[in-house]
């Protein structure tokens, strides 16, 4: 399957580049393609390398105002003229997506995805790996909009919170059907 991961492109410790290395070496020894935004630095790079090292397929959207940064050994690179069309792409491209630890950017394609599926205008399966804590307040956040009727849909109809990488991939699988 084709799995978008939203992440940070920032140099970050062990506690983040370990789970996010551990998720990324499942993705490609199940044979799996990441659909990510393309960047050679940082958390990206991490699990980019994860994934090729492990057999898996890259398939990148960067966008024209980073395409310097672009990955040069990508199974594929697309360059999009703006965010707006980036995030068109990579959620165009992708079977799932995975949230993982990032900034205001990733926490953008965040809530863009989680607003498709609330109107019902996407299916895909949708993870949060919440590595070392990261989301906790967001989580609860959530909760709280769900508890308080600001989701026209139960939360667990919206997204999956997964503590592990293991849990992730787990869940991904099982939600399209794969063994």
């Amino acid at each position: 399957m084709n799995i978008c991961v939203f992440l940070s492109a920032a140099d970050l410790d062990d506690r983040y580049t370990r789970p996010a290395r551990e998720f990324a070496k499942l993705l490609g020894k199940g044979g799996h393609t990441l659909v990510w935004g393309g960047s050679e630095a940082g958390l990206m790079k991490v699990v980019a390398d994860g994934v090729q090292e492990a057999g898996g397929r890259l398939l990148g959207v960067s966008v024209e105002f980073l395409a310097a940064q672009a990955r040069a050994g990508a199974d594929e690179m697309v360059i999009a003229k703006d965010l707006a069309e980036r995030k068109r792409l990579l959620l165009e491209k992708a079977d799932a997506v995975v949230i993982m630890v990032g900034g205001t950017g990733t926490l953008d394609e965040a809530t863009e995805i989680l607003e498709l599926k609330k109107h019902g205008h996407t299916d895909k399966p949708v993870v949060l790996l919440n590595t070392a804590g990261f989301y906790d307040g967001l989580k609860e956040q959530f909760r709280r909009m769900e508890d308080e009727g600001f989701l026209p849909r139960p939360l667990a109809e919206l997204v999956f919170f997964a503590e592990e990488p293991v849990g992730a991939l787990a869940y991904l699988e099982e939600s399209l059907g794969i063994e």
